[in-house]
């Protein structure tokens, strides 16, 4: 079966950046529901269009493919208070930017005296990535699925 609009693909993936250093690699298959549902990168998408099991791809991912360009604005220093006591760099607090009512993730990448730097960028923000993946599997999405626009586990739906 090739993969086309309205198909379940699973696929075994590898995530690297430019220079070829491996950022994540998967231990068993993710599936994904194929035709423009966004469970995965579109530019992914395209180049798996077509496949069948046993095929692969290597898709060069630039930012604005991938994570976004890195903003600078979404780079917060606050005031030490705002936190508890024992914040740590690497710690993630949700918040919304300045002007936004929609919230987002936050990383303490730094903190001095009486102050803590937040990064509210994707840690792959700005970065161009290789995404390289093999189809393991293929099948026709249930009703249920299209429904609601994403795969089901074994046993039908799961949250």
């Amino acid at each position: 079966m090739q993969i086309s609009r309205d198909t379940v693909v699973s696929i075994n993936y590898e995530l690297s950046d430019s220079s070829g250093k491996l950022i994540e690699k998967t231990s068993s298959p993710i599936s994904y529901l194929h035709g423009g549902y966004r469970g995965i990168f579109p530019v992914v998408e395209s180049a798996l269009d077509g496949k069948q099991v046993g095929d692969g791809c290597e898709v060069l991912m630039e930012p604005e493919d991938a994570f976004g360009d890195y903003d600078e604005q979404l780079v917060r220093v606050e005031p030490r208070e705002r936190f508890p006591e024992n914040v740590s760099v690497g710690m993630q607090f949700e918040g919304a930017p300045e002007g936004s009512e929609q919230y987002i993730i936050y990383t303490v990448t730094d903190i001095a005296d009486d102050r803590v730097v937040v990064d509210g960028n994707h840690p792959l923000a700005g970065k161009s990535l290789v995404f390289s993946c093999k189809v393991t599997e293929v099948r026709q999405a249930t009703g249920e699925e299209l429904a609601h626009g994403h795969v089901h586990g074994p046993g039908g739906h799961h949250h």
